[in-house]
């Protein structure tokens, strides 16, 4: 299937400013993009025609208009007019105004439309506005459900901060049309779709009607005929405010779709059937409010409905503005694609769909909380800004291939998305059983018996990735013939080498054996994955490192290791890049896992639940590495392509016996139980750097050891399950 190139593909920055009581909270400024004018080289470069760009009303002119900072603006639109990019204009995202208004402020719109006129008169040539970008949206987490600045609960608060917002919007285009008559309104909003039981159809009915209201309002198709009418009035709207929109319609030229995966809902009043689930009411029932696709067996109406539905209702060009995922990579991958597709259907048989739109280029900050606190989650978009320069991922590929009129290409998009597999139905009353994918081409994870290999498998099983966990049965990596034979049987997109010898002690003795395994080994699979184009993932250490440093390592630095095995691994890193230029090799440190009943943390917290003294090493500070976490990095990183030395550890330095405290504390132990030690008491055979800890100079995207260490406890279900071992000592 070859794309018509008449459908754009726009692109979006994630800028909300919402106001949490007297906090602002920007996006522009936490993804950095106020300070990097070149992210918009990077955008053109993946072929967008248009970009949805903020001159917010907040940042420009906090406090008087005539004081306004037109620095960013004038920047940012300048350099989209040279590259040739149409900017939408956004005023509003999210927001509220300055501190001197409020959604419910009776001159909102009144000032917002003031904004608006000096906005047209410094940008003449822009003919592209969103005034205010989802109102409905905007309404509710302000006014209704009280997230948002004014804080607001009820109906009243609702009608008031959507028809404030409408009338804005109006009152903005009649200015800006007056200084460019051919200025057109592309107007968003989340579109989704709401499923009940039977008791709540009737809820489930108002919230299908009410999502439409902010361009019934615009469209002047809301009066007494309208089926919220009575609810309007009920909630203290004047009948002349709303029949104000009929003398006074504003049709968008544009109805702008944002559509998410938890667009569509589902209510059910059976509330133990959701035990981790909060409960809302109406007033006549009690009842939960889930992703429809983890609680419906039919799953989501899915986009070509839902935009379907928008282009019979209104008879106007429908764009998608907002396109994002908030999930890991390939599941991103797969979300545009099938908007794409379904967009690209529509097309087909005559639907107005212009673009769709990338959302959000540089991710987004906050959103699993609503914008209602700041604990810095972080959710990559079409770019990864955890680096000096924002880093393209696997999205602007496939972006630019979408731009081009080409067909997708990627092995793992031939697996249907977690919303379309048997596992998306955690709340259904019968267990699901991940689906099978052996028919496309798998990942191969060698080492298959050890704990790493099998982490890798379950993530990979969890996150929809075919792939095969080899035995060295099944793939031997010091043996030529059993490299080529696998590769030969499986034809795999990609291998992750998880075998090697991993006894740092004993390596002391066994030299050859050590060499053997993780030097010479991972050299000659990356040869033969070099040969046959095959991107392959390998495992170093932080023991390539001799801890003189005064400062964490970065990927540049010299190795100096002082162990048989820290040799073993920097030959390997040599060996594997000069063999297999296009490998990804990763630096990490010691794992710890609640899957591994063997791992430091583990062993330190049964003995600490004995009642026992765990001694450990205090002289030693190096980056522990949540097993999960470095799988899922790694996984990322693959997918995107990308490949040399990374790092990848934890955020966060300690000692072992740091280590060890740390865990006891989240555990609910006696932390006083670990003893700490020198290195030198602890008479280990291999000589260790008293320094190993990581930082990385590519990009730091692992979360913090605090986290990390809280997950690990939950995981493993410590207090309750532990299993009390005889003592031992860290090694």
């Amino acid at each position: 299937m070859r794309y018509q190139n008449a459908l754009e593909l726009w692109g979006g920055v994630e800028c909300t400013i919402n106001r949490v009581r007297d906090d602002y909270f920007e996006q522009l400024d936490r993804c950095g993009h106020t300070s990097r004018l070149d992210d918009l080289d990077q955008f053109a470069e993946l072929g967008i025609k248009a970009l949805r760009q903020p001159v917010l009303w907040e940042r420009t002119a906090p406090g008087s208009l005539k004081d306004a900072d037109w620095n960013f603006a004038d920047q940012r639109l300048s350099r989209l007019r040279a590259l040739n990019i149409r900017p939408i204009i956004g005023l509003i995202h999210h927001g509220s105004g300055p501190a001197n208004t409020s959604l419910l402020d009776n001159d909102f719109p009144t000032k917002l439309a003031n904004y608006a006129r000096i906005v047209a008169e410094r940008y003449t040539w822009v003919d592209d506005y969103t005034p205010v970008n989802e109102p409905l949206t905007t309404a509710r987490f302000s006014a209704l459900y009280g997230h948002w600045y004014p804080h607001a609960r009820n109906d009243r608060a609702f009608v008031t901060a959507l028809l404030h917002q409408c009338r804005a919007t109006v009152l903005a285009m009649r200015e800006i049309r007056k200084l460019n008559p051919l200025a057109r309104l592309i107007q968003t909003d989340d579109l989704g779709k709401t499923f009940s039981t039977r008791t709540l159809a009737y809820q489930a009915e108002f919230e299908n009607e009410r999502r439409w209201l902010s361009w019934d309002l615009l469209c002047g198709r809301v009066g007494s005929t309208h089926p919220l009418w009575e609810y309007l009035l009920s909630a203290g709207a004047d009948t002349r405010e709303v029949l104000w929109f009929q003398e006074n319609s504003c049709p968008p030229d544009v109805i702008g779709v944002n559509y998410y995966l938890s667009s569509e809902r589902f209510l059910d009043e059976d509330v133990m059937c959701y035990p981790t689930e909060p409960q809302g009411s109406n007033g006549w029932h009690t009842y939960v409010d889930v992703l429809a696709v983890r609680a419906r067996a039919e799953g989501a109406a899915g986009p070509r409905q839902i935009l379907r539905e928008a282009l019979d209702r209104y008879g106007l060009p429908v764009a998608v503005t907002e396109v994002h995922n908030g999930c890991t990579r390939e599941e991103q991958l797969r979300w545009l694609v099938e908007v794409w597709e379904a967009t690209c259907e529509l097309r087909a048989d005559g639907a107005d769909i212009p673009a769709i739109t990338l959302w959000s280029l540089l991710g987004a900050h906050d959103w699993n909380s609503l914008v209602t606190c700041k604990n810095d989650h972080y959710e990559p978009g079409v770019f990864d800004i955890r680096s000096a320069r924002p880093r393209a991922t696997a999205i602007a590929k496939i972006a630019k291939s979408l731009a081009e009129g080409k067909h997708p290409e990627h092995p793992l998009l031939s697996v249907p998305g977690w919303w379309h597999r048997p596992e998306r139905m955690i709340y259904a009353a019968h267990e699901s059983q991940p689906g099978a994918y052996h028919a496309v081409s798998p990942l191969l994870i060698s080492g298959g018996g050890g704990n790493l290999a099998r982490a890798f498998s379950r993530a990979c099983t969890a996150r929809g990735i075919p792939h095969r966990l080899l035995l060295s049965s099944e793939l031997d990596i010091t043996r030529s013939h059993s490299i080529s034979s696998a590769l030969d049987e499986f034809h795999p997109w990609g291998v992750v080498n998880c075998a090697g010898y991993v006894w740092v002690d004993d390596a002391e003795l066994e030299t050859e054996r050590c060499r053997l395994e993780n030097s010479k080994g991972p050299a000659l699979l990356a040869a033969e994955c070099a040969r046959r184009n095959v991107p392959m993932l390998t495992f170093s250490s932080d023991l390539v490192f001799d801890g003189t440093k005064a400062a964490p390592y970065v990927e540049s630095d010299s190795v100096s290791p002082l162990s048989v095995y820290g040799r073993s691994k920097a030959e390997a890193e040599e060996h594997v890049l000069r063999c297999g230029p296009t490998a990804l090799v990763i630096r990490s440190s010691t794992f710890f896992s609640a899957f591994d009943d063997r791992n430091f943390v583990t062993l330190a917290l049964r003995t600490i639940a004995a009642g026992k003294r765990f001694r450990a090493a205090a002289d030693y500070l190096f980056s522990p590495t949540y097993v999960p976490d470095l799988v899922n990095a790694a996984l990322d990183l693959l997918i995107d392509g990308e490949h040399g030395i990374w790092h990848l550890a934890n955020v966060g330095a300690t000692s072992w016996a740091g280590l060890a405290q740390r865990a006891a504390c989240a555990a609910g132990l006696d932390e006083n139980l670990v003893q700490p030690v020198t290195l030198d008491e602890l008479a280990l055979p291999a000589p260790r750097p008293s320094f190993s800890v990581l930082a990385s100079e590519k990009a730091w995207i692992m979360p913090s050891l605090d986290s990390a260490i809280e997950r690990y406890a939950v995981a493993a279900n410590l207090q309750l399950h532990l299993a009390i071992e005889p003592s031992v000592s860290a090694d």
